[in-house]
C-alpha cells in the first residue's frame, strides 16, 4: 500500500491523505496518468470512512493534480507546470543528497545534519554551534 494515515497525528486523515499524493507526484512515485484506487477500494485498504478519500480526491481534483472519472476512476494530471515543479523537486532532492553524503564524509553525524539545516530554514545565514 502507498499511503498511511495516522489518527493520532492531530491531523486530519483527509489532509493527510492529499499530501501524500502530493508528495508522491513531487517525487515520481506517482505520473501523470497513472490511475489511483476507487474511493471505496482505497478507503477498505486505509481503513477509513469513503468520505474522507472522496474529501481528498475532491480537493486534488479542484486543485488540478487530479483527474476524476466518473465510472473509470482517479489518475493523476500533471499539467506543464506541474511537471516543471515535480522537476525542480527531483534536481532539488539530488543536490540535497550530494550534499548530505558530503558533509557526512567531513564528519558531521546526520543528528547535527538535521540541526544545520532545521536551523538555516529558521534563521537563515546564523550559524550552528557543533556539540
Amino acid at each position: 500500500m502507498l499511503f498511511k494515515l495516522t489518527a493520532s497525528t492531530g491531523q486530519p486523515l483527509y489532509v493527510q491523505l492529499l499530501q501524500q499524493i502530493r508528495h508522491a507526484t513531487e517525487c515520481g512515485i506517482l505520473k501523470h496518468g497513472d490511475q489511483l484506487p476507487g474511493i471505496r477500494t482505497l478507503a477498505e485498504e486505509l481503513i477509513v470512512s469513503p468520505n474522507t478519500v472522496a474529501k481528498a480526491y475532491s480537493e486534488l481534483e479542484h486543485e488540478g493534480l487530479l483527474d476524476l472519472r466518473h465510472g473509470s476512476g482517479a489518475f493523476i494530471n500533471l499539467n506543464r507546470r506541474a511537471r516543471l515543479f515535480t522537476d525542480q523537486v527531483e534536481r532539488a532532492r539530488r543536490r540535497a543528497s550530494e550534499l548530505v553524503e558530503q558533509l557526512r564524509e567531513d564528519g558531521l553525524r546526520d543528528d547535527e545534519i538535521r540541526r544545520i539545516f532545521e536551523a538555516e530554514l529558521l534563521c537563515p545565514g546564523k550559524v550552528v554551534s557543533r556539540r
